[in-house]
């Protein structure tokens, strides 16, 4: 019995993991720059949103939708820096700067800044380097019915109803 269950498990994690869906970034490394750093809220930054590129998504993907999320921010539920969704299930790359224009090709919605489109990271002064997780989803279904004036929280249920897999990168920023 137990011989079963052990290879009931290795077939498992093997279908699990056979795509290897992964996201990557030849602007991200370990630590933001000043190019990714917020302009207002006392920042500084260029406020460029960095080059995303994901591979070996599922077959049965529809759409994509791409997330940055801070669970580091003081406001006790995190910080929505970027939402952007309704992608299609044949693009596999945002370029840098995507983030920072009006774009046929996907819906970015409200931030946790009041604005759609890219909010570059922008910790306190002083505060600990906090985690900005850059998250690609997989979904089931071709457009989630929202449109740009949808607030984050809302967009996020929508995304992880409708989420088949996801990959994510993670940086770090301190001011």
């Amino acid at each position: 019995m137990m011989k079963k269950t052990l290879l009931g498990l290795v077939c498992c994690a093997s279908f699990l993991f056979a795509d290897n869906f992964t996201l990557s970034s030849s602007d991200l490394k370990g630590q933001l720059t000043k190019k990714q750093e917020f302009n207002g809220f006392g920042c500084s930054g260029e406020n460029i949103s960095p080059q995303l590129s994901w591979e070996n998504a599922p077959k049965e993907t529809k759409s994509f939708a791409v997330t940055v999320y801070d669970p580091d921010a003081p406001t006790g539920s995190g910080w929505w820096h970027w939402v952007v969704f309704d992608i299609s299930k044949d693009k596999t790359t945002l370029a840098s700067g995507f983030g920072n224009s009006e774009s046929k090709d996907a819906i970015q919605s409200i931030t946790d800044y009041g604005k759609s489109g890219f909010g570059g990271a922008c910790p306190p002064l002083g505060d600990k380097a906090h985690r900005y997780i850059f998250t690609v989803h997989a979904l089931d279904v071709e457009t989630l019915g929202l449109d740009k004036n949808t607030n984050a929280a809302t967009v996020g249920y929508y995304i992880n109803s409708h989420t088949i897999s996801k990959a994510s990168l993670i940086s770090y920023y301190k001011r």
